[in-house]
């Protein structure tokens, strides 16, 4: 399968339908747990640790009428929230649970912890409905459940919400309260961008524990595993506006992993007003996320407003010890979309916050060419300069934080709110970059000074105007690429030789 395709069906059904009934749920079966074995969250390191001395080993596959089911056929099945976990008791989540088939061809072993006890979830086709249009299909001991999706009374007593799915390799969802489902994050990123092709670890293992009355989070540990590595993970996981997670993750190097990706983000970005020239659609932008901002180690805070190339690219910005990055969507309003499905205003940014030092490496862009906006071809992750080698391992915890504005605020400098570009007429290209307004942006705005390099071509020295919309100073400048077929732009406002605004950079390539 390839990579586009992968990442597609994912998207598509990582948010399948559930029913919501009212009835008792003693009417149904629920689900169904094995015999107990003792367990501590250090059994996982442990698990991934011997199994990176041994040679790979695939998971068996379910059988194959499961294996080609059709898409459709696939959506005709869906779980019954009545069969929930811990539905009908004092817990304060609910757990629902995927079918397996179709794009997802192994199961994933699951266990409850309670205490120093793991009960495993038994495969039971009963806690499922279906339509007529669902094949009959074979049950035998390779089947088990697909993924994880979680809920939990976020706004209303006695109404589960969902706010994040496990499903599909190593990848999964989260949503800050009033969010709606956008980008996605991974355990674990091998040879993005790579030319000998990606590598898709994947959990193989969950463990659920449960958590007391009153509690408002929940953690799940998780078993990752790869022909390259093995991974013991551990999520604590608490919804709101914005989620936040926090990860501990070893990784326990089976070969020399020479190209890893820490906290890899996936995303799509298909048109906004840079480049939507190339897209005849009603919408004047459509993208999960518009931008990757980082806090460097250094201090500075960058935006890169995300691009769709013509061909793959990769940006790599080298850094020590970073603050955190993120993929973020700063459109917020429906005008910016004017999509009444895909609601892509509502769409949540994903910022990463590093537990400990990193140390040296580079956040990776990696920008696939997209013709549909079912692809999601944007990735970003961490990099670390030194490779890991057989039989080592390599520790790290960081943040998610998933929500309409998840960075942090404090000391931070005026935002880019949008980045247009198009031709003119007389040549070249011109560029306007709005930042936001705040109480220290000066009333006259000649005391602001401008900042504009271009790695080739020509630049204009610009102008700032104030926007009324707005409120806040644009930035316009006028490109001249002359013999150039790609350039880098760095660009930000200062103020009495501090900076005023955060660092915008920016990719331009021929079309």
């Amino acid at each position: 399968m390839l990579r586009r395709e992968f990442i597609a069906s994912l998207a598509a059904l990582a948010a399948a339908p559930r029913t919501s009934w009212a009835q008792d749920a003693s009417a149904e079966p629920g689900l169904q747990l094995g015999d107990a074995k003792t367990f501590a969250p250090s059994d996982v390191a442990e698990m991934a640790r011997d199994m990176a001395t041994r040679d790979y080993q695939p998971r068996p596959l379910i059988p194959a009428p499961w294996r080609n089911l059709t898409y459709d056929q696939y959506r005709k099945i869906w779980f019954d929230s009545r069969n929930a976990l811990w539905e009908g008791s004092d817990a304060p989540q609910r757990v629902d649970v995927f079918p397996p088939g179709l794009y997802f061809p192994q199961a994933i072993r699951t266990y409850v912890v309670e205490g120093d006890q793991a009960r495993p979830m038994m495969f039971d086709m009963g806690v499922f409905d279906s339509t007529d249009k669902f094949p009959d299909v074979p049950i035998d001991d390779t089947l088990g459940y697909s993924g994880l999706r979680l809920r939990a009374e976020l706004r209303q007593p006695g109404i589960y919400e969902e706010y994040a799915v496990f499903q599909g390799a190593s990848y999964f969802r989260g949503i800050g309260t009033g969010d709606i489902y956008g980008l996605s994050a991974r355990g674990l990123a091998l040879k993005t961008g790579d030319p000998m092709g990606e590598e898709f670890p994947d959990f193989t293992h969950f463990w659920l524990e449960r958590p007391a009355p009153g509690a408002a989070q929940i953690i799940l540990h998780a078993l990752l595993d790869s022909p390259s590595c093995t991974g013991a993970y551990r999520f604590e996981i608490m919804p709101g506006q914005p989620l936040s997670m926090q990860v501990e993750a070893e990784i326990f190097a089976r070969t020399t992993l020479t190209h890893v990706g820490i906290a890899p983000l996936t995303s799509m970005f298909l048109f906004d007003d840079t480049d939507r020239q190339r897209f005849d659609d009603f919408r004047p932008a459509v993208h999960d996320n518009d931008g990757l901002m980082i806090h460097n180690g250094g201090g500075e805070v960058i935006w890169r407003p995300l691009a769709n190339p013509t061909t793959l690219q990769i940006s790599a910005f080298g850094d020590n010890n970073p603050r955190g990055f993120g993929l973020m969507q700063r459109a917020r309003h429906f005008e910016d979309f004017n999509d009444l499905e895909a609601l892509y205003h509502r769409r949540p940014g994903l910022w990463v916050t590093p537990g400990e030092g990193w140390g040296r490496g580079n956040v990776q862009l990696v920008e696939i060419p997209a013709d549909l906006e079912i692809y999601d071809n944007i990735v970003a992750y961490w990099r670390p300069s030194d490779d890991i080698e057989p039989g080592t391992s390599h520790k790290v915890t960081y943040r998610l934080d998933w929500g309409s504005d998840p960075a942090p605020k404090a000391a931070m400098p005026l935002r880019v709110l949008n980045t247009a570009a198009g031709g003119r007429p007389e040549g070249g290209r011109i560029f306007a970059i709005d930042f936001e307004n705040a109480d220290h942006v000066p009333s006259d705005l000649s005391q602001i000074e401008r900042l504009l390099r271009v790695s080739s071509g020509e630049v204009t020295e610009g102008i700032i105007q104030r926007n009324p919309a707005t409120g806040g100073p644009r930035l316009a400048f006028t490109f001249t690429p002359g013999e150039a077929t790609w350039a880098e732009f760095r660009a930000q406002l200062r103020l009495d030789g501090a900076p005023l605004s955060e660092v915008w950079l920016y990719r331009w390539t021929q079309s």
